[in-house]
């Protein structure tokens, strides 16, 4: 009898829990919806690093809302990052596989994230890889595509995605880089910022390797087939 009444108190707390999380975390995206993320557990995470490694505290970034953002950097981020952005759900599950395909010939791995899925990780979750991670990054892609029209995703997306040592979105990314407004980045500077988006802190969009000019190349060719974006 006592073992039962621990198990149903046990249980008890589980569901209560659950129904707490899902009830918070609906309302939290909901209110992202309306409310600009302040700031992200990946900014702290690397404000902290900087100042373990001796340098000075830096979050660069100022919003700029969806309109003041330029179409080329918008076009360059579908381009590089999630070219069935405006069709899924949410998750591009040809590019998961391609992306398990090569990760089973390769030792490094290859992500198969859409945007939705990178601006849930960037302002819902932590960093790091874990399947724990990947689970929660899911259920708050599936949340942001209920809650979020894609233009909202985009906006969030393009003002919170690490984009330099300190550097946050797209509008600080144009001024540190090209020192202009991020509204008035043309073809070439949005796809040499997008260029470096899988790994913006050993890679430099003004001083970029043969590797990244190619992938601004790639990218810039992606642009025009894009056409116009229907948000």
């Amino acid at each position: 009898m006592i073992k039962r009444g621990i198990g149903k108190l046990i249980w008890r707390f589980v569901r209560l829990f659950v129904i707490a999380f899902v009830g918070i975390s609906f309302l939290w995206v909901l209110l992202y919806r309306f409310v600009n993320p302040p700031v992200t557990w990946l900014m702290m995470s690397r404000g902290f690093e900087r100042k373990a490694a001796g340098k000075t505290w830096k979050i660069d970034k100022e919003w700029k809302d969806f309109d003041e953002i330029s179409i080329n950097m918008k076009k360059a981020a579908i381009a590089g990052e999630d070219q069935s952005f405006l069709e899924h759900n949410g998750f591009d599950f040809k590019a998961i596989e391609r992306a398990i395909a090569k990760n089973q010939k390769s030792k490094k791995v290859i992500g198969g994230s859409t945007i939705s899925q990178q601006t849930a990780k960037n302002v819902f979750l932590w960093s790091g890889r874990s399947y724990i991670r990947k689970a929660f990054e899911a259920y708050f892609t599936m949340l942001m595509e209920l809650l979020w029209s894609k233009q909202r995703i985009m906006e969030v997306y393009l003002n919170v995605i690490e984009m330099g040592d300190g550097i946050y979105g797209a509008e600080a990314a144009a001024q540190n880089y090209f020192h202009k407004p991020a509204a008035n980045l043309t073809r070439r500077e949005a796809a040499a910022i997008a260029a470096i988006f899988p790994s913006p802190l050993k890679r430099s969009a003004t001083n970029p390797t043969r590797f990244i000019r190619h992938r601004r190349y790639l990218i810039m060719k992606n642009m025009r087939r894009l056409g116009p974006l229907d948000f």
